[in-house]
């Protein structure tokens, strides 16, 4: 039986909003873009959950920024934009300044969207 994710805890969202990250990681770095696109699906769903539990649900991803995988960080910092916009502001800023390809350039592309306005945090 599959566990919906309206029955997860915050806790167990986070870890499995991680878990999908790392595998979309490996999905980006095989060149499996089908395999990616339909967990970045899986990854949106469970951002979108955490998001309709409120700031404090939201407010759990921040603790990924110090997670060692790129993808993640870049996640979750995008996720909590709305929440945290300094600190993830910062962490997308890292990201882009690592040069680690190819989340380097999404994070990028991430800052000049925001900054022309074209995306906007919610």
């Amino acid at each position: 039986m599959k566990l919906r994710l309206a029955d997860m805890s915050n806790e167990a969202l986070v870890q499995r909003f991680t878990e999908i990250c790392l595998e979309e990681d490996q999905a980006l770095f095989a060149d499996k873009i089908s395999k990616f696109n339909k967990l970045f699906k899986q990854q949106v769903e469970v951002a979108a959950e955490l998001e309709n539990r409120g700031v404090e649900a939201r407010l759990c991803l921040l603790r990924l920024y110090g997670h060692p995988n790129m993808q993640v960080k870049l996640h979750a910092a995008r996720e909590t934009l709305a929440v945290a916009p300094k600190e993830a502001r910062q962490m997308i800023e890292s990201i882009a300044k690592s040069r680690w390809m190819p989340q380097a350039g999404d994070a990028g592309m991430c800052l000049w969207a925001l900054d022309e306005g074209i995306f906007k945090p919610t």
